[in-house]
Formats: C-alpha cells, sequence, structure tokens
C-alpha cells in the first residue's frame, strides 16, 4: 500500500473538519456537567486509609474577574494563544493534529483549544482515536455556540489541574504561593499557566529546575505575543520561584511508598492513553488503589530507621520487607524527611530519593550489595554440584588471572587477615572474599548473574566480571528482599506485588495484580543454603540480627565503604535493609564523618533486628525445614523384589500453566492427577490456578495431585455497608450480598458508648468496593 502523501492528508482532514462543522447543527441539548472531580484513596493492606490522593477538598471556584487579569493571558498565551479568535477548534492545530495522525495510522497528536481541553476533561473519557478527537472538536464548537468566551475561560480555570492538590487557580494560588489568585503577580501566573502542560514534570517543590525553565517558556511566549515588554520579560527570568512550603496538612504517611504507587498509576497504559490522562485518572478520578502495604510493619520500620540512625552524623537508611509466601510488600520506608522544609538540613537535597529503589537517570540501580550478592554464588554452586565441604585455601588476599581481562586482586574485609583453609559453610559465615573469587571462577559469573536474575535481581547484570561474586553491581533495596524471599520460600519466587487492585469511582476493575509464581532453586538448594545464612546470624558477621528466633541473613559492605547492608529473613518475614552515604561516590562510612565506621554487621543489622522484633511480635515462631539429607544409593540390595518409589526432590511447581501442559507434565513424572473446576480472576480459562499437594512436597509417584483449573472470571459484586448494625444482621446483609462473612469479636478503640455494644465497627475490604462472588468479608463488633 503507498503510503498518503501529504497533499491527500491534509485534503480528507479538511473535509473532516467541514463535515464535523456541519454536523453541530444537527445537537441542540448539549450541556455542561456540574460535576466537580473525586479524589482517589491509596489504602493500607487491611483496606483501611492511608491518603486520599488530591480531590474535591482542594479546589475553591472563582470568578474571572476575581483572578489578577495577567493570570489568563499567561494561560492564554502559553495554551491557546488564538482563543478569542477561534469558534472552539483551531483549525490549523487540528488539521495538523488529523494530518500526522492519518499519516501515523493512528491518534498521535493533540492540538487542542482550550475549549477542547475543557471538553476532554468534562464531558469526554481517555480514550485516544481520531474518532474521539472528531467528537471532541464537534463538542468544542457546540459549546462554544452556547456558551460565552468569558464563561468557557472561567470554567476551565476553575476545572485545570495544577499539582499537588490544587484544582483551579485559587487552589494553587493559595498552594503555592499562600494567597489568592487576585492578587497574583506576573511571574507567579506564569508559573501556574505552566504548570498545566505536567503538573508532575514541572512540580517546583520537586524539580525547581525544570519549573523555571517552564516559567521562562510562558514568559517568553507571552513577549513574543506582545503580551508583556522585554523590559518585563527580563525582570521575571531573574526571579525565584518563591514558592512556599507545601502546608502541614498536606503530610500523610508512608511518603516514599506512596510515591511509588503514584508512578505506578502515571506510568501504566491501562489508566490513561497519555500521561496526562493517567494524571487526570489519579487526581479527578476517584480512583480506589488497593495496596499490600502494613501499618504495623510500616510503623516498625520507620521506628527503626529513625531509632538507630538518630545522630546528626549519620547517613540515610531505607528498608523494604516483603511476606516471602506472596511477595506482598508489607513496609517500605526511607529515613530522610520526605516533607522536609529547612533548606539548611543536612540532607535537604536528598529529600525526596527513594533509596528503597534507588537508580540513577539510565533506570540502572546505583547501590553496591556487597557481600550480600554472596548467597547467589552459593546457590549457583550448589546446583553446579559444589558440595558445602568442599575446602579453599582463605588467604588475606589473592590475584586471579582471568582470560583476555587484567588480573583481579581482592583481599578480605579484615585487611591482612588469613583464615588458612575453609570449606563453603566457614567462608560464608566469615565473608571470606577469597574464597568467594575462587568459588565464582569455579562456576563462572555468568550462572551467577543468571541465578540472580531468576530470582528477582532487575539489574542489567555483566555476565563477564568475576567480581560480582562479591557484589561489584549496584542493585535496589526493594530488588534484594524480593530476591532473598526465594530462599525463604523453599526455593519459589513470588514477583513483588505492592498494587492489588485500582477501581475507578464505579467500582470497574481497572487493574488487579495476577503474579505468576515459579520454582527457580530446587527446595533442597534453598533450604542449604537457608541453613547456612542461619550460621551467619547465629556465628558470624550477622549477629546484631538475633531475635531469638530462627533467623536467616546476610551482612554487605561496599568496598568504599559508601554502601551497608543486611538482608535477613524468617519463614514470615523477608527484610532488606541499606544505610549509605546518599552521594555515594566513594564517600566511605568512617569517623569523624560517621560516629562509627558503618559496615552491614553494625546499623543495617540492628535496624534489622528493631523491626523484626516488633513486626513479628505477635506472630509464633516459624522454622525452617531442614534439607533433605543426602543419601548415597546402596550396592548390596540389588536383590529386592519389591521397593517403594524414591521421593524426589519435590514436586514440581504448575500453578500458572496451562491445565492440558500441567496433566501431561505431572503424568510424565508418574503422578495421577485429579482436574476440578472453579473461576479464576488471577488466571485465564483454562490455567492451574492451585495444586494439591502445594509445589516443593515430597509427594511419591504414584500419588494423586489435584489441580483447580480456571473456568472464567466469577461475577463483581458491590461490598455492602453494615457498620452500626448488630452482629447477626451484618452477617445476613453480607450473606445476600453474595458474599461469606467472618465475624470478629473486638473491642473497638475508645472512646466508645454503651449504645455501640454487639455492632459492627470495622469491615474489610470496606462497603463499596468490588469484590467477587463468595469472597470473606471480615466485620469487627464490639462484645
Amino acid at each position: 500500500m503507498v503510503p498518503m502523501n501529504r497533499r491527500g492528508c491534509l485534503i480528507i482532514a479538511s473535509v473532516l473538519l467541514v463535515l464535523v462543522a456541519a454536523s453541530c447543527r444537527y445537537t441542540t441539548h448539549l450541556r455542561l456537567p456540574n460535576e466537580q472531580a473525586v479524589s482517589s484513596r491509596i489504602l493500607w493492606g487491611d483496606g483501611t486509609l492511608l491518603t486520599r490522593v488530591h480531590g474535591v477538598e482542594d479546589r475553591d471556584p472563582v470568578k474571572l474577574a476575581d483572578m489578577a487579569a495577567v493570570l489568563p493571558r499567561a494561560v492564554i498565551a502559553i495554551e491557546d494563544a488564538r482563543y478569542y479568535s477561534h469558534g472552539g477548534v483551531e483549525l490549523r492545530g487540528v488539521v495538523r493534529a488529523v494530518t500526522h495522525n492519518l499519516e501515523q495510522g493512528r491518534a498521535a497528536e493533540g492540538g487542542s483549544t482550550i475549549t477542547q481541553q475543557y471538553v476532554r476533561a468534562v464531558l469526554l473519557g481517555n480514550e485516544k482515536s481520531l474518532k474521539r478527537k472528531l467528537h471532541e472538536a464537534v463538542m468544542a464548537i457546540q459549546i462554544e455556540d452556547r456558551y460565552s468566551k468569558h464563561t468557557i475561560l472561567e470554567r476551565y480555570l476553575n476545572t485545570v489541574y495544577f499539582g499537588n492538590g490544587a484544582y483551579g487557580v485559587q487552589a494553587a494560588s493559595r498552594v503555592y504561593f499562600g494567597k489568592d489568585a487576585a492578587t497574583l503577580d506576573l511571574s507567579q501566573a506564569t508559573l501556574l499557566a505552566g504548570l498545566i502542560r505536567s503538573p508532575t514534570d514541572y512540580n517546583p517543590h520537586l524539580y525547581p529546575g525544570a519549573a523555571t525553565a517552564r516559567r521562562n517558556e510562558v514568559v517568553e511566549r507571552m513577549r513574543i505575543l506582545h503580551r508583556i515588554s522585554e523590559p518585563e520579560a527580563a525582570f521575571v527570568r531573574a526571579l525565584p520561584l518563591g514558592i512556599i512550603p507545601l502546608a502541614q496538612n498536606e503530610r500523610y504517611p508512608a511518603p516514599f511508598f506512596v510515591e511509588k504507587v503514584k508512578k505506578f498509576i502515571f506510568t501504566d497504559p491501562r489508566f490513561g492513553a497519555t500521561k496526562a490522562d493517567r494524571e487526570r485518572a489519579l487526581f479527578n478520578g476517584g480512583l480506589t488503589i488497593e495496596t499490600t502495604l502494613d501499618p504495623v510493619w510500616q510503623l516498625e520500620a520507620e521506628t527503626a530507621l529513625h531509632g538507630i540512625l538518630a545522630d546528626p552524623t549519620d547517613p540515610p537508611g531505607a528498608i523494604v520487607a516483603i511476606d516471602p509466601r506472596d511477595g506482598h510488600v508489607r513496609a517500605y520506608a526511607s529515613s530522610q524527611e520526605f516533607f522536609a522544609t529547612d533548606p539548611t538540613s543536612r540532607f535537604f537535597n536528598f529529600a525526596h530519593n527513594d533509596f528503597a529503589n534507588a537508580r540513577g537517570e539510565d533506570g540502572q540501580p546505583t547501590r553496591s550489595p556487597g557481600s550480600t550478592f554472596k548467597p547467589f554464588v552459593l546457590a549457583a554452586a550448589l546446583q553446579d554440584g559444589i558440595p558445602l565441604s568442599k575446602n579453599y585455601d582463605a588467604p588475606a588476599s589473592i590475584t586471579i588471572p582471568l582470560v583476555g581481562q587484567e588480573p583481579w586482586t581482592l583481599s578480605n574485609f579484615e585487611t591482612g587477615r588469613g583464615y588458612g583453609r575453609l570449606n563453603l559453610t566457614d567462608a560464608t559465615v566469615n565473608s571470606v572474599n577469597t574464597v568467594y573469587g575462587q568459588l565464582v571462577m569455579d562456576v563462572g559469573a555468568a550462572k551467577v548473574a543468571f541465578q540472580a536474575a531468576a530470582m528477582g535481581i532487575t539489574t542489567k547484570l555483566e555476565t563477564d566480571k568475576p567480581s560480582i561474586a562479591i557484589g561489584s553491581q549496584p542493585v535496589t533495596v526493594f530488588d534484594m528482599a524480593s530476591a532473598y524471599g526465594v530462599f525463604a520460600a523453599d526455593g519459589v519466587r513470588h514477583p513483588p506485588v505492592y498494587v492489588t487492585r485500582v477501581t475507578n469511582r464505579t467500582g470497574e476493575v481497572l487493574y488487579e495484580a495476577h503474579p505468576v509464581q515459579s520454582q527457580v532453586l530446587p527446595p533442597n538448594i534453598a533450604r542449604t543454603v537457608t541453613g547456612v545464612l542461619q550460621q551467619v546470624v547465629q556465628r558470624g558477621t550477622g549477629v546484631n540480627a538475633r531475635i531469638g528466633r530462627p533467623v536467616a541473613g546476610k551482612t554487605g559492605t561496599a568496598e568504599d565503604f559508601s554502601d551497608a547492608w543486611f538482608v535477613g529473613y524468617t519463614p514470615e518475614l523477608v527484610a532488606a535493609v541499606w544505610v549509605g552515604e546518599p552521594e555515594g561516590n566513594g564517600i566511605p562510612m568512617v569517623p569523624p564523618r560517621t560516629r562509627i565506621q558503618i559496615i552491614g554487621g553494625t546499623f543495617p543489622a540492628r535496624i534489622w533486628q528493631i523491626f523484626a522484633s516488633g513486626a513479628l511480635a505477635n506472630v509464633p515462631n516459624g522454622d525452617f525445614p531442614a534439607p533433605d539429607a543426602v543419601t548415597k544409593p546402596s550396592s548390596t540390595s540389588t536383590t529386592s523384589t519389591t521397593t517403594k518409589a524414591p521421593i524426589g526432590p519435590g514436586l514440581v511447581n504448575v500453578v500458572g500453566i496451562n491445565a492440558i501442559d500441567a496433566v501431561q507434565s505431572l503424568a510424565q513424572k508418574g503422578y495421577r492427577v485429579n482436574v476440578v473446576n472453579a473461576p479464576s480472576r488471577r488466571y485465564p480459562p483454562g490455567y492451574v490456578t492451585a495444586q494439591d499437594p502445594a509445589a516443593g512436597s515430597p509427594v511419591r509417584p504414584g500419588a494423586t495431585i489435584t489441580l483447580t483449573v480456571a473456568t472464567g472470571r466469577p461475577r463483581v459484586l458491590i461490598v455492602p455497608n453494615v457498620l452500626g448494625l448488630l452482629a447477626d444482621q451484618a452477617a445476613a446483609e453480607i450473606r445476600r450480598s453474595g458474599f461469606v462473612a467472618n465475624v470478629i469479636v473486638q473491642s473497638e478503640p475508645p472512646p466508645t458508648s454503651i449504645e455501640s455494644s454487639g455492632k459492627a465497627w470495622k469491615q474489610s475490604p470496606i462497603s463499596g468496593s468490588a469484590e467477587d462472588e463468595g469472597s470473606t468479608i471480615n466485620v469487627w463488633v464490639n462484645p
């Protein structure tokens, strides 16, 4: 097919515009809605409110006459210079957009006037298509035919989003400058006008440089249009932004986690075709965002960080905690003050740096894990058949020749200390670099990189650098917590999940997490590594992480002392802790810069200890399963005529794969298979949703494995409101609505009244939530 030339595109685009204009006369009942934006909610993992993301509370409409005259002039200059001369559609802009879209074969370019922007915000959805673009143009012409320019501009300026929860110019004026829109000066008006295109990218609190450049772009546009003089423009360009700190009521819990959730919405096309659409969905669309964050674990994480890193000389730290049984992120914190307003404070410039997921401009991690990477080497070695009992020379330093590279010289952490000969257990317990340098040469750096990647390390690891064995390649705290979860979960990888579901204001499900677990490490290998890492805590470098129950973990310190780590786990919890110099760049954490020499076994291990002790305070002690004993086959039992089928290394995981393939795989291994059907939202029809016994179980061939196979999506029902009802009434209402009721008798926190006795005071999921039919609704009832 011959591509359409530009002339042809222009002809078609012009015809379409004529048709659009002609069609306007046939619609006579178009009215502007009076609906305001609805704030979105981010929920804790227990269904309670974590924070509202800027909603209707931050809107305060004002008349156009009550705005500083320079403000609408600045907005018109940068958004729609011909606003007063077109009829709702700027023909040149639409022709350009339609032509480009036709050439591209898709809706790829905007070209919207202020009227079109307003129509899109209040009358149309987020669909990005040529049909929608034409519909937008038709409606814009109709709106201009029915309403005055004055009315449209006034409504637009009271609707548009300026960031930081401010809808409309009055709220924005108060948020950024602490004054009414009537009193804005030229510098302030141009800053606000510049925010409209992308309030996130030009947020002056987070990105002052970008905000200044954008303000000056508006100023220059006004100068070119002769709205201001050159001296006025020069004067404004020389001014600082002049914004005020965010009000204290803008504070909310777990701010670094909230920012991570916002980024998830901003970058996922399921919430809008463009970034602007996704911002509108979050800030205007009334989304309900369900997360996995545990309020108790989060408080314990922040308490541990601030409790240890309390001295003015202490560097920042971060912690990520995950439930290894399902991959749910339960705590996510950094020690900096996210809402810091004092520019003289030591880490003010790093207040918004998310050290739990620290990455550079290229998207790659920036913090070196040190010896916390050694367990991945050990896992790869064990899979390669190298036993824990293998002995290596452990000198204080060693030089290893490399093919095609300079020789690699490495030393133990304690300068000048050698250990004679060590097996792999003792080499891990004492974190002996010279042994691991030899081990990685036996295994191969590529196998270590592949093993780490399979377990959850997302860094683009170099496969030809043996220094990977001692943590030379950077990672994130988030990834380390997730990857160590594989050891805690008997070799099963549960992809990390922090947002479980997102619904819109009508309860429609826009997103739901469907993580697929996979067996990335044989159970016996995972258990063997865990056994070694338990000894690290019992008698090695991680003794400061002991909490009176089974714990496995590993310390790590970067070669330049700018990063220190402890990653540890129990059967119920895995947490990675990092402490480091915020700038990195080889700045060592040693006195007098810091009060002590900070290594993995000091502050990080102690932070982990305090956090885990609190998080698991009400959790019964769990124990790690011991690895199966390795036995050699007997050469004297060949005369036996009846033998039991041997137990294999563990039942293979078939959850998340096609049922036909799963049945064939199990049958080939000698198992009988029983299939039951059930609806599922997590997996598509025909895929295995569960297996019994579970993956990794020591099951003999010939046993029956029951597979649950998805038949389709279950019905979605709305959770009723039962708060204030008596227990039996609440349970009956839940059952009538298609759910299962679980009544929990527990006293409501004070103050309470005698009238509340026997009545429901909390429910989870909350009322109005869209849940699968047959789901359990928990209801807390006063005694």
